[in-house]
């Protein structure tokens, strides 16, 4: 029972997609070009390109402030004060897990948020992208509504 109880919860998983509401294809567009960040700020492009756990949506959050709910191939853009540390997370099984980037004015970052197989649940954790390989992937995305947390 316990075998079979594992291998649906699994499936589950892997399985559905879950969708969150979407940007223009020009606002999508425009994030899409990559230009400098305003004076004084770092741009940040967070996004979930993952196969794995597609029924799942997850938050994502900068210094606990809501950038957004994440589904599979979407991406947020936000500024960030620059020559600052700032603190993302996302919702994991259990509690946040957090990615700590010190973002200099005028760059551009990349952050990616991935599932990965929890004990209960898939959880979400998050990873500092080269910026080459960060426009790669973001291209190919769909541009997230921001702002669309629950709670806090």
């Amino acid at each position: 029972m316990k075998k079979i109880s594992f291998l649906v919860l699994a499936s589950l998983l892997f399985t559905g997609c879950a969708s969150v509401k979407m940007e223009s294809q020009e606002s999508a567009d425009r994030a899409k070009q990559f230009v400098a960040p305003s004076q004084g700020q770092a741009g940040l492009y967070i996004y979930r390109d993952s196969g794995i756990g597609r029924a799942l949506k997850k938050e994502v959050r900068v210094d606990g402030n809501c950038v957004g709910t994440t589904a599979p191939d979407v991406f947020f853009f936000t500024e960030v004060q620059g020559n600052k540390e700032h603190v993302i997370s996302t919702e994991s099984e259990f509690s946040p897990n957090t990615l700590k980037l010190y973002s200099e004015a005028g760059k551009n970052y990349f952050v990616r948020q991935y599932i990965k197989m929890g004990v209960f649940a898939g959880g979400a954790d998050l990873e500092l992208i080269p910026e080459a390989k960060g426009k790669e992937a973001v291209a190919k995305l769909g541009m997230a509504t921001p702002g669309t947390c629950s709670g806090k």
